[in-house]
């Protein structure tokens, strides 16, 4: 009698022990998915060189507000999403940040789940999906960098970079492995009328240029230093940057005589399909675009809000706003951008020689 009782206790024990790791593997009950703790994979820019940029800020206060730590990833934007794109069939991450047109790209790749954050309403349609696939958080320019010190005169044209005093002191992110080298591709082309235009000014640049870099956050230091004098990178980032870094200055190039360009280039979020933390991925989400956090946009980053009704009145804000007067800010065709960026970054490989 007490073996049949054993082999029925045992029957039932393995039974439901089944049954938990099926709902485990599914993703119903498993410990994971109730772990204090949500993992983003982000483009660098908005974590500061000290620990005191807008993320880091915003972490602190989300961890001791809510109990849930955040773990960190950073890369290029094109960097992130590839990695995202590995990882699909075992999803590390819970919430992509990246740029144009990199969060279409995750968004067209099934990386994204639609989810639209509190405060989402007060974020303009442009910079949000209609679907609710991505949000933007932090609203940017693109730019340029120069060394102040070593250029009393700043640089005013594309054209002016083709000097042979910029003999290896030029350097710009790699195309379609950084969001904002890629974006170098975008202004190019808008400037000088196309794709062809841009690629022979390009090739004839590659002269003066030093060679790719995976991150842009990392050519700013060798400004800083005068290892370069001009490199590529984008407002909120470089405006962040200079406060530790004073030879630091940011400038947008024009055509011959024709007025500096710049357009939006936003921090967008999205929460990741699958997400092994998807509630927490939404809890940061929503506290991302609080009124709190984008208050701090500006003060503490460097950034410009991505909430229309946040109005910053800081001193950032009001330095922020003077660098972009007598800038011409057009609106790249993103779609075109997304369905053709692969030709794009193919025409640069060429014209390069990268």
């Amino acid at each position: 009698m007490r073996t049949h009782a054993l082999n029925r206790s045992l029957a039932v024990l393995g039974a439901l022990s089944l049954a938990a790791l099926t709902l485990t593997a599914c993703g119903g009950t498993s410990a994971a998915s109730d772990e204090k703790v949500v993992t983003v994979y982000s483009a660098d820019g908005l974590k500061g060189e000290n620990g005191d940029g807008w993320y880091d800020k915003v972490f602190k206060e989300f961890e001791k507000e809510t109990g849930i730590k955040v773990k960190y990833v950073e890369g290029g934007s094109g960097e992130m999403v590839q990695r995202t794109v590995r990882e699909k069939s075992n999803t590390q991450a819970d919430v992509l940040v990246t740029l144009p047109p990199f969060i279409q790209q995750a968004d067209e790749k099934g990386l994204l789940a639609a989810y639209e954050p509190k405060g989402a309403d007060q974020v303009d349609a442009a910079d949000k999906a209609p679907d609710a696939k991505w949000t933007s958080v932090v609203n940017n320019y693109f730019g340029f960098i120069y060394n102040k010190q070593r250029l009393t005169t700043p640089p005013r044209t594309w054209e002016e970079l083709l000097d042979a005093s910029y003999k290896e002191k030029v350097q710009y992110s790699t195309p379609g492995v950084a969001g904002d080298g890629t974006a170098v591709l975008i202004k190019a082309m808008h400037d000088f009328g196309g794709k062809e235009a841009a690629m022979e000014y390009l090739k004839r640049l590659q002269t003066n240029n030093v060679g790719p870099s995976a991150s842009t956050g990392k050519l700013a230091p060798k400004v800083d230093k005068g290892e370069l004098l001009v490199a590529n990178g984008d407002v909120q980032m470089n405006y962040a940057q200079s406060k530790d870094m004073p030879n630091l200055a940011i400038w947008f190039p024009a055509k011959g005589d024709g007025k500096p360009t710049s357009f939006a280039l936003p921090y967008a979020a999205g929460l990741l399909a699958k997400a092994p933390h998807s509630e927490n991925g939404k809890k940061l989400l929503d506290f991302l675009l609080s009124e709190k956090a984008q208050r701090d946009v500006s003060a503490v980053g460097g950034g410009f809000a991505a909430r229309k009704d946040i109005k910053a009145t800081d001193a950032n804000a009001t330095e922020l706003k003077g660098l972009l007067e007598g800038v011409e800010i057009f609106e790249p065709d993103w779609s075109d951008i997304g369905t053709n960026l692969d030709t794009y970054i193919d025409a640069w490989k060429t014209a390069t020689g990268s």
